[in-house]
């Protein structure tokens, strides 16, 4: 992801988020000044609401600059989980969509 955003007139940055009791995402993207973008990778192939809970939590300190949250898993669909929140399977970040 960092390589593919270089090409981008947008400024883009990369981070890792925990707090003091180790609730984490596993990477914030900073587009910009204003948007955010959260996503934790899961190996399995399933997901439940207790893998959004470090995704819920930056959102509540940044509500107004969030414009993406995902989880991106082991399975073949992609489901939402309210709130702005979706699981995709991480498989679609090099499949062509038609």
């Amino acid at each position: 992801m960092k390589r593919q955003s270089s090409s981008s007139n947008d400024p883009y940055r990369f981070y890792h988020f925990r707090d003091r009791d180790n609730v984490e995402v596993d990477m914030i993207i900073e587009r910009g000044a204003f948007q955010l973008c959260g996503l934790e990778v899961k190996a399995s192939s399933s997901v439940d609401n207790s893998d959004f809970k470090g995704l819920r939590k930056v959102k509540v300190a940044h509500s107004d600059r969030f414009a993406y949250r995902a989880v991106l898993y082991g399975g073949d669909t992609s489901v939402s989980f309210g709130e702005g929140i979706y699981a995709v399977p991480i498989r679609m970040l090099w499949e062509s969509q038609t």
